[in-house]
């Protein structure tokens, strides 16, 4: 027993004083992962962090629900607009990087044109890189510079690509980087014949996607508007006493407890029916 307190002791110890002896290597930066900061990124508020929607949510969660028991006096009313009003933040954050990676789908085989003309000029892969902060498409400029400023501090083509995938946030990207990378490490006399494979692979399915889109938009526009009648009808409803009685009654609160399911069930299949699946960050 007691050398097991022991050895935790000195774990512990070794844990606390690492980080003056062992500190983060200067000019590096960590490397921030998960589904909520992709979004964050790709929505286009990387200074957001997922901590703060969380916040967010949770506050317009209790004001809604608030407001809904004040005004309607339905308890289980009042706990699907708190639901409904915690979520909001999310869907507001996802459907604006879908929007905004709808509209970067376009430039990501400009960008590999670009690299290519880059390094058949004779410049090196940071350098072909570097030039995207001036000749690249304007969203992603700013990323792309920051990648020359952290390049020229630390001069390290592994750590400033790691960085420039956290930034971008963007599967493409991480195809486009992976594949230079590799080619930096390992060599690659075909690197311009991949990367003109990769921006015609990149339009052709640009294309596709804008038309499937364009054909299934229909499907989504009816899931959310199915979802959205019946609940405002039934806070219509609720506005009358007699109806406010009932609901407040324990087969009115599973009534809207079996409401809110069904709702929920039917719009996901509605909306994975009717939206193309987002392509995963294999490489992040």
């Amino acid at each position: 027993m007691s050398l097991a307190l022991g050895l935790a002791l000195g774990a512990g110890t070794l844990l606390v004083v690492a980080p003056f002896f062992w500190p983060r290597v200067p000019g590096s930066t960590p490397r921030r992962s998960g589904r909520m900061h992709d979004r964050l990124v790709q929505a286009g508020l990387p200074a957001v962090s997922p901590a703060v929607v969380l916040a967010v949510s949770a506050a317009l969660a209790v004001v809604a629900g608030g407001l809904g028991q004040a005004l309607l006096g339905v308890l289980p009313l009042s706990l699907g607009l708190a639901g409904v009003a915690g979520s909001l933040p999310a869907v507001l954050i996802g459907a604006r990087a879908r929007s905004r990676r709808r509209s970067t789908r376009v430039i990501w085989p400009d960008v590999v044109d670009q690299l290519v003309s880059a390094v058949r000029s004779g410049l090196a892969l940071p350098d072909s890189l570097v030039t995207l902060a001036t000749v690249g498409p304007e969203q992603t400029r700013a990323a792309f510079a920051a990648f020359e400023q952290q390049y020229r501090a630390t001069g390290s083509f592994g750590l400033c690509i790691d960085s420039l995938k956290d930034r971008l946030a963007d599967p493409v990207a991480d195809r486009i980087l992976e594949t230079l990378r590799m080619a930096r490490e390992v060599g690659g006399s075909e690197l311009t014949t991949v990367l003109r494979a990769l921006g015609a692979h990149l339009r052709q399915e640009a294309a596709i996607r804008s038309e499937v889109e364009a054909r299934q938009s229909w499907v989504v526009n009816a899931a959310r508007l199915g979802v959205a009648a019946p609940w405002i009808v039934l806070v219509l409803l609720a506005t009358r006493p007699e109806a406010a009685v009932a609901y407040n009654s324990p087969a009115g609160a599973v009534l809207v407890a079996g409401g809110l399911v069904v709702s929920l069930v039917a719009y996901r299949l509605m909306i994975g029916l009717g939206r193309l699946p987002e392509e995963r960050r294999w490489f992040a």
